[in-house]
């Protein structure tokens, strides 16, 4: 079947997609986003994300995926050229551009996870991807980004997480009180991580149900969190850096715990 002409910037589907990409409240709205280049595309095709339609610079028709995309029935569409430099929120954007349905899913539906990661007041879209992909590399159920955290649903994120927003379960939204009081009626072991004056972290025990909270990038955890908090753990530093970025330190407690989940055949 052939594709329609190629889509001019006015057209009332590029604008939609603009729309997408530069604002939160639209994609909250719509409960979509935007997706960028063949990889990620994959990715999506691979979890079973769904797709409502592909957007195809001049340069990109003939790409794998997007054949693939369109095999399975996902409506393609090409752009004009110089169109997709004026859409998409990099300097020098991938050829293809896909819209998502969102695929977050609510808090219940987490209960009977056993390694859970909770954003608090996250900020930075690059170290929410960060976050998600160390979560998922390290087998963890779910990741949870709290009220006042990024939307993990930004451009910038879903290029950061390289995919894994669509292979870990994520929760978008939620009063970090009342998450982490869910999570420790759930049995959930709740370990925020600290700067200093912790435990240090690889003395916790990460073997269990866990879930391992991070905060902000420039003010930690709020100290209003304290009592739903069961352990603090520091990762210790012998350089002069005061803190470590939450993307990495989120690694670290990640992999600590996965390290010791395979000590006992857990994973």
């Amino acid at each position: 079947m052939a594709r329609p002409a190629p889509l001019r910037v006015r057209h009332q589907k590029v604008q939609r997609l603009r729309r997408l990409v530069a604002r939160r409240s639209v994609r909250l709205a719509e409960g979509a986003f935007v997706l960028e280049g063949e990889t990620l595309l994959g990715e999506a095709l691979d979890a079973g994300v769904a797709l409502e339609a592909v957007f195809v610079a001049p340069l990109g028709s003939a790409l794998a995926e997007v054949e693939r995309a369109a095999a399975a029935g996902v409506r393609v569409y090409d752009l004009a050229p110089g169109v997709l430099e004026q859409v998409a929120g990099t300097v020098t954007p991938q050829p293809v551009l896909a819209i998502a349905r969102s695929n977050d899913v609510a808090l219940d539906e987490i209960a009977g996870a056993t390694l859970v990661v909770v954003c608090v007041d996250v900020r930075d879209p690059g170290n929410a991807g960060s976050v998600l992909r160390s979560a998922e590399a390290a087998g963890a159920g779910a990741v949870v980004f709290c009220r006042g955290s990024v939307d993990v649903f930004n451009p910038k994120t879903v290029r950061s997480s390289a995919g894994s927003l669509f292979h870990v379960p994520v929760v978008s939204g939620g009063d970090p009180v009342e998450v982490l009081q869910r999570l420790g009626e759930w049995g959930f072991g709740r370990i925020a991580t600290v700067s200093r004056g912790g435990t240090a972290y690889d003395e916790v025990d990460l073997g269990g149900r866990v879930a391992v909270i991070v905060g902000n990038e420039a003010n930690g955890l709020p100290p209003s969190l304290d009592g739903y908090v069961d352990v603090h753990a520091t990762i210790p530093m012998a350089g002069r850096a005061e803190s470590l970025n939450v993307g990495v330190a989120a690694a670290l407690m990640c992999f600590e715990a996965l390290r010791q989940r395979r000590q006992v055949g857990l994973r």
